[in-house]
């Protein structure tokens, strides 16, 4: 687990990017947890860009719409649990069988449902708003390869808002 501030939203979406461009062939899950205006959508937002979606595309919170996908080096489906009530809502959007995709999947809200829900391996990122001047981002692996996943992008992002 890796714990890192963030100052901006330009930081948080460098972050995003970062994390992308380390996706070449494998997709991934990532669990994004936290409270309304902590960064989240910020995030995938960065996260797209490092995917190569296209600058057409604009990337938006899924809170109506439940499902956005978006086109890239992997596909990027960035979804919101926000709204449904219980594990038969999620089948119902048809959350199951889009884990399942090759492609990157950004789930909001993922609390929602329990944590034997995820398959492994995944990423659980968690936005705390701990000040109105920076937030805590909180990036924690499970399964083969995350840690190193995450360590790598931290690295890179510290590199680039650092110099």
């Amino acid at each position: 687990m890796i714990e890192v501030t963030s100052h901006s939203p330009e930081q948080t979406r460098a972050l995003g990017r970062c994390l992308g461009q380390r996706f070449e062939k494998q997709g991934a899950i990532l669990r994004l947890c936290g409270d309304l205006g902590s960064g989240k959508t910020c995030f995938v937002q960065g996260l797209a860009l490092g995917l190569g979606v296209p600058d057409a595309y604009a990337v938006t919170s899924p809170t109506y719409t439940l499902i956005n996908e978006y086109p890239g080096r992997l596909p990027l489906y960035h979804i919101d649990l926000y709204r449904l009530a219980d594990h038969d809502d999620a089948d119902g959007i048809g959350l199951y069988e889009i884990l399942g995709y090759e492609a990157v999947v950004a789930v909001e809200w993922s609390e929602r449902l329990p944590d034997e829900t995820w398959p492994v391996p995944n990423l659980k990122i968690t936005f705390t708003l701990a000040h109105e001047d920076f937030h805590l981002i909180r990036l924690n692996g499970c399964g083969l390869g995350m840690d190193d996943l995450i360590r790598e992008a931290v690295e890179s992002w510290e590199g680039k808002i650092q110099g």
